[in-house]
């Protein structure tokens, strides 16, 4: 299929954009196509990326506020989360993609349970999804070894939907709650299978304290110990990093996704040292973590909040400029995946948003970017292209009054289950 976006302003001109199946093939030239979308009025920009998050905790939202993070997880999100079906899993994705569709996120990279049933939900939706089920064997290397069975049986059902748009990921959680048994036999498949690898590091400072109590060393130096700090490994959070584990980490080529507003929401007590990483030259990108814990998975929200943190904790007006964080965003996010995408360019995927400058917070446009970061929401976009498809098109998704309807009964029933 093509699809013709005409007349959409682009770096400040109006120009034509041509996409061929799921690449944009040209920029310039207007063409016929099976698709036309008027642009005129509107700034076109890449798809968003979410490096991290657990979308169907979108279920959670608003449940369990104002808590400290373990007594958080201990007394309300697990005891819940093992109540979860995959039915629950399903539809709580398909909340999550709504939700990411109407602000502009194109692309996720996502850990959580039942991933083949938020693979079905992301097919239907029509999103780019990284998916990893999640690991956890609270340092039972046997109980491990039965999980490592489980996700590869999660990462063939999503292969076996040969969609270049989901990609199996392997998912374990964190070194708190994953042998270094289970983590090694996940490195080895990783190597052997070519897989992504998602986990949380260095969120709090008791997981730092811990680390350094059981094994000598910091959480990062500790990955890098057992051979398990890579390439292909996206560490989530990094609020606890001390300068020699980020030239660690810069040296193994890891990636790390910063969280702002989760951390903020869980008080994890320290900003991810964005400027010594990115001085490192470490891949970074955004994401919004759960719904649980955010409240939401608008990055244009994100965007703002990691630049305001990172000038608060840096006592620095110049830290992380707009430009920068929108680059996060986008291309940091993309980057960190190894997709084509963040960038409008001829030869890249073609996950596009068209948004709508002639809103009131978007007036006047000194600096377009600036508002993008410091004065929009997710609301300003218009239109979602995702992998050359439209998801959007005047803010209206097919099937958004169903999902809004059967989430909030999923949710209620998931809530009151004993």
């Amino acid at each position: 299929m093509s699809v013709l976006i005409k007349d959409a302003t682009l770096d400040g001109q109006a120009v034509h954009v041509y996409i061929e199946g799921n690449r944009i093939a040209e920029i310039g030239v207007r063409r016929e196509a099976d698709v036309v979308i008027e642009g005129k009025g509107k700034v076109l920009l890449p798809g968003l990326v979410n490096l991290h998050t657990h979308a169907s905790m979108a279920l959670f939202r608003g449940f369990a506020d104002d808590m400290r993070l373990q007594e958080w997880l201990e007394t309300r999100i697990w005891p819940r989360e093992a109540k979860l079906t995959p039915d629950d899993i399903y539809w709580g994705a398909k909340l999550a993609c709504l939700e990411m569709i109407k602000s502009g996120t194109t692309t996720f990279n996502d850990m959580y349970f039942h991933m083949d049933q938020v693979g079905k939900a992301v097919k239907e939706m029509g999103l780019r999804g990284f998916l990893s089920e999640g690991f956890i064997d609270m340092g039972d290397a046997s109980a491990g070894q039965e999980l490592l069975k489980r996700t590869q049986d999660v990462n063939r059902k999503l292969e076996a939907l040969k969609l270049e748009r989901i990609v199996p990921v392997l998912g374990p959680h964190a070194i708190y709650t994953v042998s270094q048994e289970s983590l090694l036999a996940m490195k080895e498949i990783a190597d052997k299978r070519g897989y992504l690898v998602h986990t949380h590091l260095s969120e709090t400072k008791r997981e730092v304290d811990d680390c350094l109590a059981r094994h000598g060393m910091r959480p990062a130096a500790y990955l890098d110990h057992i051979g398990f700090l890579m390439r292909n490994v996206i560490l989530a959070h990094g609020c606890w990093l001390d300068p020699t584990e980020i030239e660690l980490i810069a040296r193994a080529g890891a990636k790390v996704a910063h969280c702002p507003v989760s951390n903020m929401k869980l008080a994890t007590g320290q900003a991810m040292p964005y400027v010594a990483l990115k001085e490192a030259g470490v891949v970074l990108g955004l994401g919004t973590d759960g719904a649980a814990s955010n409240n939401n998975l608008d990055l244009f929200e994100t965007m703002k909040v990691a630049a305001l943190l990172q000038k608060h904790a840096h006592v620095d007006p110049t830290a992380l400029p707009a430009a920068e964080a929108f680059q996060m965003a986008s291309l940091g996010g993309a980057r960190a995946l190894g997709i084509d995408a963040g960038l409008v360019e001829v030869g890249r995927l073609a996950d596009l948003l068209l948004v709508d400058p002639r809103r009131p917070e978007l007036v006047p446009r000194h600096d377009f970017l600036s508002n993008v970061v410091y004065s929009a929401h997710g609301n300003i976009v218009d239109t979602v292209i995702c992998d050359g498809q439209v998801l959007m098109k005047g803010r209206r998704v097919k099937g958004e009054a169903e999902i809004l309807e059967k989430a909030q009964a999923v949710a209620q029933d998931l809530v009151s289950r004993e």
